[in-house]
């Protein structure tokens, strides 16, 4: 396979799987604003819950040359319809209906339908501006795509080397989305005991879990409290749960063993990696080794997933530094 056959597959999937994950983490964070609960004391709180927002994907600085400060309008605007942020929903829909564009006799004949016509409808047609309606129902749209789009390649694209480099962007970009989403809750709120932040703890796990499809299937697995150590142990070292960094980890392992038996003649590093990686997670003793020891740390197993997709690309990929590499890494 022509390594830019390769470097679009793997970035189409990277891309609509990011779109996914995007419009969760907006969707989410606008209902959970409405059903916050009323505490005494905690004006402001909640209100402040916009600007963590943007350091998903690190990019503050960029934010702060279009938008004079992160409120519901300007960060719904920044990661839903902005072209000047790169991990936008609208952003990461263009680039994934460009990539695909190029791999019109390499994917089925749906899933070029699926994708062109959600980015007519998405990117096309979508305004300017989001109000609170226009922002639920555009975040369900951008979901309901990936969703399709994914399940027709499941059914319908031979799964051949094609096939696992989708895979591999898909999984490398959900177990890292998982853990910046962790990043985000427990680096911001380490340390608050106050009781008005006490008062909020079940609230923001809540909606941690939400952002990631994970509510209820955590709720079937554990039986108690929405505490912070169940969270983070469902969410990092769950082995069934598809939202999970080890469930994603393993599945990006198995992708990369499978490009590595198609190509026995090529360096194996980014296999290795990502066994490795999977390893630790699988035989990790307890959470808080990650949590609270930080042996190793978010920020380690993000650089982690890094040093795996620039492997990726190192390997296959004829220039390491394309585009979309480049962007990557900005993004992270």
């Amino acid at each position: 396979m022509l390594s830019r056959i390769a470097e679009n597959l793997y970035w189409t999937g990277r891309y609509i799987e990011r779109a996914e994950n995007t419009a969760r983490l907006l969707n989410v964070n606008y209902l959970a604003l409405i059903e916050a609960p009323l505490v005494p004391g905690a004006k402001g709180i909640v209100t402040e819950q916009w600007g963590p927002l943007l350091s998903f994907s690190e990019n503050v600085e960029l934010f702060k040359e279009y938008f004079d400060k992160p409120d519901a309008q300007s960060v719904a605007t920044w990661l839903a319809l902005s072209y000047e942020n790169p991990g936008s929903i609208r952003s990461s829909l263009a680039l994934a209906r460009e990539n695909a564009r190029t791999l019109r006799d390499r994917i089925s004949g749906e899933m070029w339908e699926s994708i062109n016509s959600s980015y007519l409808q998405l990117c096309v047609e979508a305004p300017d501006h989001l109000d609170e309606d226009n922002l639920y129902d555009y975040c369900v749209g951008a979901k309901d795509f990936s969703h399709l789009f994914f399940g027709m390649a499941e059914s319908t694209l031979t799964h051949d080397l094609g096939w696992y480099f989708i895979k591999a962007g898909r999984h490398l970009e959900r177990a890292d989305n998982t853990l910046r989403a962790l990043r985000i809750r427990y680096k911001n709120y380490r340390g608050q005991t106050q009781p008005v932040a006490e008062g909020l703890e079940a609230h923001r796990g809540m909606a941690l879990l939400k952002s990631l499809s994970a509510y209820e299937a955590f709720r079937k697995y554990y039986h108690t409290a929405l505490e912070p150590k169940y969270i983070a142990e469902f969410l990092l070292l769950h082995g069934q749960s598809p939202r999970s960094v080890r469930y994603n980890v393993r599945r990006l392992f198995e992708a990369t063993n499978d490009l590595a038996k198609y190509n026995p003649d090529v360096d194996s590093e980014a296999k290795r990696l990502a066994g490795w990686l999977g390893s630790r997670l699988e035989y990790m003793p307890e959470v808080e080794q990650i949590i609270d020891k930080e042996k190793p740390s978010i920020d380690d197993l993000i650089d982690a997933l890094g040093d795996i997709s620039n492997a990726i690309s190192k390997t296959y990929f004829s220039n390491s530094d394309s585009p979309q590499q480049m962007q990557f890494q900005r993004q992270s």
